[in-house]
């Protein structure tokens, strides 16, 4: 059996060790269906089998030796599309290409395995199959990169435009301080602002620092130590506090809250889930702030009432540069929408072994609950 055919008539089995490797090759933590694990896999194969059988001149076969684009015509290819996908699902270039390393290995497995004879024509369709594979890694990486720029780009855009805010802020309360009219109430407000806007600036500079630190491979850097939670907590909440001074806070500890953290860490986590609840909370509920230390755990808890956050949204919501917006567009109340402050909450979780979740009804609000082991 020729390898076009081959790959047509066993389509199922070679689809089933795709999935399976995608599954195990998925970026961690991340919760991915059958289906959009499959992808576009069946349509990927399909197109290297038709290649395969094509007609293919001296000219074609160097171009592609030299990874010259070939053309597909107005219509994206499955390759392509694949790769855009990927990205989005936050595959790492390494594991996009492993998928069609292993794609490669799984299709000549299977189908030399039934090969009685090494021929001329053998090893002819290996060389055209190896590079209609290599096609379609380089479609996908092209636009796999294409979207990555385009992220980038929409961050550093973001990064701009939320960095001005308070600086202009700043500027304008520096250049009122220069007038020698001001009461000593009007300093002191004044003086609230500038330090609103710095922590403001300090909270988005924290996470950009710890997603650059995590985008290098460096991991969190945390360094443990005995800590009390509680004090962390209380730490977090006069941070959150003092950016959205208009949000009512509550802190509700209990039980035993002294276990092994990294303190600049952890309030840099609960910092930046009290942030998010007063961001999208609803204006006169207030947000709490629940911390339990159990005989095996310490949980932490940060509920707020505002819009219902959709199912398809929470699926999401920890990933880097994801943003949902307030239902209200007048809400004046600053925003620190880098994108980056849940991503950074889950990476320090995870960091100390614990694990941050979320759920969000109408009834009970939205819930982001931390879970910590107790070090044994």
């Amino acid at each position: 059996m020729n390898l076009a055919s081959f790959i047509d008539s066993h389509m199922a089995e070679i689809l089933a060790e795709w999935t399976s490797f995608a599954k195990k090759a998925a970026p961690d933590g991340a919760e991915m269906s059958v289906l959009a694990l499959t992808d576009h896999a069946e349509a990927i194969l399909r197109a290297i089998a038709i290649d395969i059988e094509t007609s293919q001149s001296k000219q074609q076969q160097y171009k592609k030796s030299q990874g010259d684009d070939v053309d597909q015509g107005d219509e994206e290819s499955a390759a392509a599309i694949h790769g855009r996908l990927r990205q989005a699902s936050n595959f790492s270039l390494l594991q996009l290409s492993s998928e069609f390393r292993a794609l490669r290995a799984t299709v000549l497995r299977l189908w030399l395995s039934r090969v009685q004879q090494m021929s001329e024509t053998t090893i002819y369709e290996m060389v055209r199959f190896n590079e209609a594979i290599d096609q379609a890694l380089a479609e996908s990486i092209v636009t796999y990169s294409a979207r990555a720029d385009r992220t980038r780009e929409l961050f550093l855009a973001v990064l701009g435009h939320d960095l001005r805010a308070p600086l202009a802020t700043i500027s304008l309360v520096g250049e009122m301080l220069t007038r020698r009219s001001l009461s000593q109430e009007q300093i002191a407000s004044l003086g609230q602002k500038v330090k609103r806007n710095a922590i403001m600036m300090s909270a988005m500079v924290t996470d950009l620092l710890g997603f650059t630190s995590l985008q290098m491979g460096a991991g969190m850097p945390t360094v443990r130590t005995t800590v009390d939670a509680k004090e962390v907590c209380q730490a977090a909440v006069a941070d959150a506090q003092a950016m959205y001074p208009g949000s009512m806070i509550v802190f509700r500890p209990s039980g035993k809250l002294i276990a092994s953290f990294d303190s600049i860490r952890l309030q840099q986590m609960v910092t930046n889930l009290l942030i998010n609840a007063a961001q999208y909370g609803a204006k006169g509920h207030e947000v709490t702030l629940d911390a339990a230390g159990l005989e095996d755990a310490i949980t932490i808890k940060v509920a707020n009432f505002g819009p219902v956050i959709p199912a398809e949204s929470l699926k999401t919501i920890f990933q880097p540069l994801v943003q949902l917006d307030p239902d209200i567009e007048e809400d004046s109340r600053p925003k620190t929408s880098l994108g980056l402050g849940l991503f950074i909450a889950q990476e320090t979780a995870e960091a100390h072994n614990g694990t941050i979740s979320v759920s969000s009804s109408a009834d009970d609000g939205t819930v982001f609950s931390v879970n910590f082991p107790r070090d044994r």
